[in-house]
Order: C-alpha cells, then sequence, then structure tokens
C-alpha cells in the first residue's frame, strides 16, 4: 500500500470534507427530521470514510475491497437522501447539484481504488 496513513488517501480526505458538509447543511434542516432524514444522512454519509478508514487497518487487500465496496454502496445511500432533501426543499437545488457531484467523485474515486486492488491481488 502507497499510504502510510489513512489522512493521506485522497478519497478519504474528499469524503470527510463532505461528512463536514453534509452535517453543516443538515443543521439548516427542520427540527422535524432530527431522527428521519437529519439522522439517516449524517449516519449514511460517516459511514464512507468510517469504512475506508476501517478497511485501510485490517490485515488483508480482500479485507480492505470490501469496506471499500461498502462503502461505495453508502454513495447510493447519500445520493438518495440528498435528493429527497432537495425535493423537500430542506436544500436549494445549487447546493444540492453541488454535494451530489461531490459524492459520485467519491464513487469514482473508490471503484478506481478497488479496481487498482483487484488488479493487484
Amino acid at each position: 500500500m502507497l499510504y502510510k496513513s489513512h489522512l493521506e488517501v485522497p478519497v478519504f480526505k474528499l469524503a470527510h470534507k463532505l461528512t463536514l458538509e453534509i452535517y453543516r447543511a443538515t443543521e439548516k434542516f427542520p427540527r422535524s427530521e432530527i431522527y428521519g432524514i437529519i439522522s439517516q444522512l449524517r449516519r449514511a454519509m460517516a459511514s464512507i470514510p468510517a469504512n475506508i478508514v476501517e478497511g485501510f487497518y485490517r490485515k488483508s487487500r480482500k479485507e480492505l475491497i470490501q469496506f471499500l465496496i461498502i462503502s461505495r454502496g453508502s454513495c447510493g445511500e447519500v445520493r438518495y437522501f440528498l435528493l429527497l432533501s432537495k425535493d423537500l426543499g430542506y436544500v436549494n437545488v445549487d447546493k444540492y447539484l453541488e454535494l451530489d457531484s461531490l459524492v459520485e467523485e467519491i464513487h469514482k474515486q473508490l471503484n478506481g481504488w478497488i479496481r487498482s486492488l483487484k488488479a493487484g491481488a
């Protein structure tokens, strides 16, 4: 592995940055959503960098790949909750497009890393 720490991994950095953005954006959501969309969106988003980190510190390439696949799946969940948030009027279209494009970039980077790891197996 090229990286000594998860803090060096570009996709982790981007996922962490987006997690912070999601937390900030959801602070403006209605309080009635605290146990609904706010909780679901934050949980789904935070699971992306969390699974990257957990996989990074596992002992095998196979385990790392599995955790990256889980992170990749969480990207879809985040994208849905962002769409729902937009459609409910909790985020404007511009913010939705900005956040969604970052999730798409994370998804692409995860795919590339997974392919690279599988090719080196």
